[in-house]
């Protein structure tokens, strides 16, 4: 991805400054925090092959990327097993027991999430991860990433009454730090949970650790990095560091 030059670089940057003075940072977890993506694909890839999905073909990464990513495992069963819920159920439940073996053993995090931890820690500013992951696959990740005490609230799509894209989960997590949106942005790495942060009325700077830099960018975020070592991220928080 190219770095964006003249008006487009300065709006990347002042969609940050207008949040001044800020008050909290939000997180989603899986792609964001660590890239698992590759762990929940393949364990989908394997495991929908095993029983015959899609006449015994393996998904793309591409189908992975558009009716998978980033949503919750209810809105994923009604792509997967239309006319099957119960099984679709059973089937992401075995799905995500795979996905913390592998986790376990393999989980990496996203380069510069530990500059950027500093960085918010140094300010004293709030933090939440809010993700459609079940609690047991957030808290896994989380914990092997060391994170379990740097964020002072976890909220689950799936304790919510409406999982990402809805803003719900997002508005709870202001309401959980006692913030406002108005000085809260939004790190999010899929087009459900960037549409979600962009409802809840909060700047969302968009990862693209794996999903197609052109469907994230159709959830509107306010800008697009690589990773937390993107200088276009370190511009924007220096000039949001001098408002």
């Amino acid at each position: 991805m190219t770095a964006p030059s003249g008006e487009n670089y300065k709006a990347s940057k002042s969609s940050l400054a207008a949040l001044a003075p800020l008050q909290a940072v939000l997180f989603d977890v899986d792609g964001t925090l660590c890239d698992s993506d590759p762990l929940h694909y393949f364990a989908f890839r394997e495991m929908l092959q095993e029983i015959g999905f899609n006449g015994g073909v393996p998904i793309t990464e591409e189908f992975f990327a558009e009716n998978i990513a980033g949503k919750h495992n209810n809105d994923i069963v009604a792509v997967l097993f239309p006319d099957d819920v119960q099984r679709g159920l059973k089937f992401t439940d075995e799905k995500e027991a795979m996905f913390r073996r592998l986790a376990a053993e393999q989980l990496e995090p996203v380069s510069g999430i530990y500059k950027v931890k500093k960085w918010i820690e140094d300010r004293g500013l709030k933090r939440a991860a809010v993700t459609n992951a079940p609690r047991p696959n957030a808290e896994l990740m989380i914990s092997k990433l060391g994170l379990s005490d740097f964020f002072e609230a976890l909220i689950l799509g799936s304790e919510c009454d409406h999982a990402k894209p809805h803003p719900e989960p997002y508005l709870k997590a202001l309401e959980m730090l006692n913030v406002s949106k108005d000085h809260t942005f939004v790190f999010e790495d899929s087009v459900s949970g960037i549409k979600a942060g962009v409802a809840a009325g909060m700047p969302v700077v968009g990862l693209t650790t794996r999903n197609p830099e052109r469907l994230l960018l159709e959830a509107k975020p306010s800008f697009l990095i690589k990773d937390y070592e993107d200088p276009k991220l370190w511009a924007a928080l220096e000039e949001l560091d001098r408002k």
